[in-house]
């Protein structure tokens, strides 16, 4: 049986995403300037991080998990079954889930703020972000393989991190002012 999982396999999954969306940074910093490149290469990164947290197995001897034996639900207790944490922080679970989104909720933030339709932009991406939560907990559910407990307080926990990054992001876009950072084309000004 092949194996797959484990932290040397998040890790790798992290590096290359950063590679790959260093390079779409460099593609958007001419057009749309280095702030919202930045922003929207993170953003990228930042939910590519989150599937590998969250869909990769904790271990790449998981084993086989019959789906006979899998939860038929997920579970609806409010707070619920989570264990204590991941062993990189040892902080309780909610935390983490919580902590997890905050970077996506801030980073959409600032990527969004140089247009116009920001302000419309912004909350729909919040709910995109609620809407991914749920759907990594639909998968944790179905996929018996990858030995994940589906949890509706995990998608409340990741939707309350992405509202609170979304408010440090317009204290970011208040500083960075990312409709600024445009590339100028043209003629030089008369001197």
């Amino acid at each position: 049986m092949v194996t797959f999982g484990g932290t040397g396999v998040m890790l790798l999954g992290v590096g290359v995403a950063g590679v790959g969306c260093a390079l779409l940074a460099l593609v958007l910093v001419r057009p749309l300037g280095w702030v919202s490149a930045l922003a929207i290469a993170g953003l990228v990164w930042s939910v590519v991080v989150i599937a590998l947290v969250t869909l990769v197995p904790t271990s790449p001897d998981t084993g086989f998990v019959p789906a006979e034996t899998r939860r038929p639900s997920c579970s609806w207790d409010i707070g619920g079954p989570a264990p204590e944490g991941f062993w990189i922080l040892q902080s309780g679970q909610r935390t983490l889930n919580t902590a997890l989104f905050v970077p996506s909720g801030m980073l959409l933030v600032v990527a969004v703020a140089r247009w116009r339709l920001g302000w419309v932009l912004a909350p729909l991406g919040l709910l995109g972000l609620a809407a991914y939560s749920a759907l990594i907990e639909k998968t944790q559910l179905e996929l018996a393989r990858i030995d994940r407990a589906c949890d509706v307080t995990d998608v409340i926990d990741n939707a309350t991190g992405a509202a609170f990054g979304a408010v440090l992001g317009v204290g970011l876009v208040l500083v960075l002012r990312p409709w600024r950072h445009r590339r100028r084309t043209g003629s030089a000004r008369p001197g």
